[in-house]
């Protein structure tokens, strides 16, 4: 924490017994400077003890930590104290604390001086607010005071960690504290929001959530939604990673906002090369008797006309808003710490893609916890992600083996369970499912080669269901097929 200066009033000199605040971190240069107001203090303590009754417009705002000077701090916890074991709160009652504590000398002297801090109760709320500013003030300038702490001794050794930790530092002493207007709406508030909403969708003005372009998933999620964690899980090779580029696809030419995408396997060459060649399909069926551009002919020398079809496509998708994170190893604190440098730059960012679950590296300390429960606990943080950047994000993630053990190979819930607590922190769960992938055979007599189950296994503000889609595995892409059929 940083230094307190030196102050000659009253007060000061009665805490020289309390224990002294911890010095400033070694060798910083911003000498014993800290934002605070000893006044502002003062008169909230002071009307707090003169006006009791006005408690409640303070202890939901205020912490202890709000207040610089160890003693006014001393005083509010013991107001605090008294208010939430008595429910009231009086002179006396806080002059026994003090004398009982024996922190303080002469403690009605001390009392007596915060009574005569103010000059009307009125005071009471500017003065909150002053305290609320300081505080944060002083948030500030300690977080960038460990910073210069932590790359001056190196106790991180690569850049990397360095900088996700210092941005988080930063965050949070940046961030809002919460207030009892964050925190408690009115049923009425709550209400004009959800109707404002209505009005907009029923104009057409405000998807229900961000479309993903095909309607069969359209129709039974509504779009994804802002804040919700989207687990679409399968096993290996069912499609899953293409199926979520399409989306991002989808998702930046239509809606038009940026998607964000972590691939934890492929780089980020790899993932362009899907892109593109998933957008070649368009080329197989033109109807003007062309030769399709194959995805072996992209990966081999193409002749002429089919390369000027090609770059065709990379003209259209080269204004995508489309980011690609493409670092193996990342931690949830890595993406965490991305994710938000992104929303700093694109406001507007409306979809995260994280290529998958089980590459996400867990915490680096030692934990006495199971695989099951840090993978959970991995889960929770990003859906508090989604929640703090208000953007869907879909998580990929593999199936465990039960499935392979079992005759209907369909997923079910409980296939999730040696994957952590995915079931219960995720907002929307889906599975893919290919007969042809388990039985080509009996795939093949039923016409069902290439269809793809998309099961809405879980959703919160929504019902359950099944899409179906078609994947052309040679170009990476999905069709619905009820517009195939149209």
């Amino acid at each position: 924490m940083v230094d307190e200066p030196a102050r000659t009033s009253t007060l000061a000199t009665r805490t020289a017994t309390l224990t002294p605040a911890p010095g400033a971190v070694p060798g910083s240069p911003h000498g014993t400077f800290v934002p605070y107001d000893p006044d502002a203090e003062r008169r909230v303590l002071g009307i707090l003890l003169k006006y009791p009754d006005k408690a409640d417009l303070v202890l939901d705002r205020l912490r202890p930590a709000h207040f610089y000077d160890r003693l006014h701090r001393l005083v509010y916890r013991i107001i605090v104290e008294l208010y939430n074991t008595t429910g009231r709160i009086s002179f006396t009652q806080v002059f026994n604390r003090l004398r009982k504590e024996a922190q303080v000398s002469e403690p009605e002297s001390v009392l007596l001086e915060l009574t005569e801090s103010f000059g009307t109760a009125a005071e009471l709320e500017p003065a909150v607010d002053v305290l609320l500013d300081k505080h944060a003030r002083r948030r500030i300038l300690e977080a960038a005071q460990q910073v210069e702490h932590m790359i001056l001794f190196e106790t991180h050794p690569s850049l990397s960690e360095c900088q996700a930790v210092a941005q988080q530092m930063m965050f949070e002493a940046t961030s809002e504290e919460g207030s009892l207007e964050d925190d408690v709406k009115t049923l009425r508030d709550v209400l004009a929001r959800c109707y404002f909403n209505l009005v907009e969708r029923m104009e057409g003005r405000r998807p229900p959530g961000l479309m993903v372009r095909f309607p069969s998933v359209d129709s039974i999620t509504t779009g994804f939604k802002k804040k919700d964690l989207i687990v679409l899980a399968a096993r290996p090779s069912m499609g899953k990673t293409a199926l979520a580029l399409n989306f991002a696809v989808h998702v930046a030419r239509f809606e038009k906002v940026p998607v964000l995408i972590f691939s934890l396997e492929m780089d980020d060459e790899q993932i362009g090369d899907r892109i593109v060649i998933s957008e070649l399909f368009r080329f197989q069926q033109d109807g003007r008797g062309r030769e399709p551009v194959t995805s072996l002919d992209y990966t081999t020398r193409m002749d002429p006309e089919k390369f000027a079809r090609t770059q065709s496509i990379f003209n259209e998708l080269h204004e995508l808003p489309i980011l690609v994170v493409d670092k193996r190893g990342l931690s949830a604190t890595d993406i965490r710490a991305k994710a938000r440098r992104v929303k700093a730059s694109y406001k507007d960012l409306g979809l995260i893609v994280i290529d998958y679950l089980q590459l996400i590296r867990p915490p680096g300390e030692p934990t006495s916890k199971s695989w099951a429960q840090v993978v959970g606990d991995v889960v929770r943080e990003l859906r508090d992600l989604a929640g703090e950047l208000n953007v869907p994000i879909l998580l990929l993630s593999q199936l465990n083996r039960g499935v392979e053990a079992r005759e209907n190979k369909r997923p079910v819930m409980s296939d999730l369970r040696d994957s952590g607590n995915i079931e219960e922190f995720a907002d929307v769960v889906m599975f893919l499912y290919r007969e042809d992938y388990y039985y080509p055979e009996k795939a093949r007599e039923k016409g069902l080669e290439g269809v793809v189950e998309v099961i809405v296994a879980k959703q919160r503000r929504g019902p359950t269901g099944v899409a179906k889609l078609r994947f052309v595995r040679d170009y990476t892409r999905f069709i619905d097929l009820a517009e195939e059929e149209g």
